[in-house]
């Protein structure tokens, strides 16, 4: 049967998705070029920092600009480093309406922004407590990636490489071995510099790729929303079709077996 992108749908937190393209709304020159960018991205969730965004809409908000009847809004708690800071601002979010839904950090290192994975797990165990569904941002870790499992999280972001680095994904191998590790959705966050990237972890089998800095930073950030999303799909496509095995040595396109000489 053929791939359908229509029945290959992504579930997470107990919803349905067609995109699997997460996208975030920070590091835009203007409101309304972030808007175009996610439009064309197709996405279907936002991240939101909470600590960097105007929740009481006193004056212009990104808010304003996002279509909740669209969009999943999924509050992010950048910034925070340490539990109790990551776990207020996930309330604070919920309790000015945004979400239920947070992206979690607890960052460790200010120069790397690096997760600490400790805080983290402690986060979110008691998030995932508090009634929220919890998608922690995380290191590249199986045995973490297992624990955060274990403790509710309806999905495991690895990092691919430091946070708005671009470097692409520095640990393949690593990935493919947190997806063997847990049975929640996989999500690579952070380090997706151009729409290779993103290939590159959907044809390892990632269930989907969550960027910002890869399209708000390029220089033409709406053209870069619509090349991640065809390569967030592309990638998908080439995973589900079975890409053929690697060989040291040629193997000829037109065999000669069968062939009289």
């Amino acid at each position: 049967m053929a791939y359908s992108t229509e029945e290959d749908k992504l579930v997470l937190g107990g919803r349905t998705f067609l995109s699997r393209l997460l996208v975030g709304t920070g590091k835009y020159s203007n409101f309304p070029l972030m808007k175009q960018a996610l439009e064309r991205s197709e996405t279907q969730i936002v991240t939101v920092a909470v600590r960097r965004v105007n929740l009481d809409r006193s004056s212009e908000s990104l808010l304003d600009y996002l279509d909740t009847d669209r969009y999943i809004i999924l509050p992010n708690t950048a910034a925070c480093y340490t539990a109790d800071e990551a776990i207020r601002t996930a309330h604070l979010a919920r309790e000015a309406g945004l979400s239920d839904w947070v992206k979690l950090e607890v960052i460790g290192d200010e120069k790397t922004l690096f997760p600490d994975t400790e805080a983290l797990l402690e986060a979110t165990k008691t998030l995932v407590r508090d009634g929220f569904v919890v998608l922690p941002y995380t290191n590249d870790d199986p045995v973490m990636a297992r624990k955060l499992e274990d403790a509710g999280a309806a999905a495991v972001m690895p990092l691919g490489a430091p946070i708005g680095s671009g470097m692409g994904l520095q640990n393949p191998a690593n990935i493919r071995i947190v997806m063997e590790s847990v049975s929640v959705p996989v999500i690579v966050d952070a380090g997706v510099g151009t729409a290779s990237d993103a290939a590159i972890a959907m044809e390892l089998g990632c269930d989907a790729v969550l960027m910002n800095t890869g399209i708000a930073g390029a220089q033409d950030p709406v053209a870069m929303a619509a090349a991640m999303n065809l390569a967030v799909k592309a990638g998908r496509m080439a995973f589900k079709a079975g890409r053929i095995p690697k060989k040291l040595y040629a193997s000829a396109s037109s065999p000669i077996e069968g062939i009289s000489r």
